[in-house]
């Protein structure tokens, strides 16, 4: 039997129409069990209409940040492979379908790329979002354990398993959060498979490119500490020693 597949669609003022189209092909491509759209703080009118779409909708009613989302949709899937592709359809269908079939091909993580070499893109960011982009990857290449071309692709997979086993070192409820996972991933010794893909940039992003890569470079140093103390680093441990510990996202529902 083929192993079940889960996708979350972390969305934040969705082009409705647009997602519309994309729940549609990643039907077609992937047969998955689960569509589920995690939808942050609508616009009047926008949360009945996601929820006339062929999708499990769950809603919050302010903006939780991409990795929150995320998380909270993979939580509630029950499905082998769980994986997640961003609203705006940037990565098609086609390539969800080769990210989560190296899942299923025996990867514990699946990476979506559009800088391997031999991924396509069809529409070019800025300059400035490329080189703010080609110098973040850089510098992770150097910081982490996972040598990677691209860390930040809103195409990602994961077996159920090794979900289970990553969740409870995830903290970063934004955009930074992709990077942490593969930093834990990496840290925890299961297999990080980076997977080229078809992508086109989308010009009405809701990504802020300077404010992001600020808080992604914050976020990159965090996740090194976090990845170094998983692998019992003695220095990070002191540093961790003097510092509170966070609340990982998986608990914080709880707490709250």
């Amino acid at each position: 039997m083929a192993p079940s597949v889960g996708i979350v669609v972390p969305a934040y003022r969705p082009d409705v129409e647009a997602l519309a189209a994309y729940v549609d092909a990643l039907r077609a491509e992937l047969d998955p069990e689960t569509i589920r759209v995690e939808l942050d703080a609508p616009e009047p009118g926008v949360e009945r209409r996601v929820a006339e779409l062929p999708v499990e909708l769950n809603v919050s009613p302010e903006r939780r940040g991409k990795g929150a989302a995320i998380t909270a949709g993979f939580q509630a899937l029950s499905t082998d492979v769980l994986a997640f592709a961003d609203a705006d359809g940037a990565t098609p269908a086609e390539s969800v379908a080769d990210v989560v079939a190296r899942v299923t091909g025996g990867a514990d993580l699946a990476v979506g790329s559009r800088r391997h070499p031999d991924a396509t893109v069809e529409s070019h960011q800025t300059l400035a979002r490329r080189r703010l982009g080609d110098g973040f990857a850089w510098l992770a290449r150097r910081l982490l354990d996972a040598d990677l071309h691209d860390y930040q692709c809103g195409a990602k997979a994961i077996d159920a398993d090794a979900w289970d086993t990553v969740a409870d070192h995830l903290y970063e409820p934004g955009f930074a959060w992709d990077i942490e996972l593969i930093a834990m991933a990496a840290a925890l010794e299961q297999t990080v498979a980076e997977v080229p893909v078809r992508w086109e940039d989308q010009p009405d992003s809701t990504v802020s490119p300077v404010a992001t890569t600020v808080e992604l470079g914050v976020a990159l140093l965090s996740a090194r500490h976090r990845a170094k103390l998983l692998r019992d680093d003695p220095l990070h441990s002191v540093i961790a020693a003097r510092r509170d510990r966070p609340t990982a996202l998986v608990d914080r529902g709880s707490d709250e």
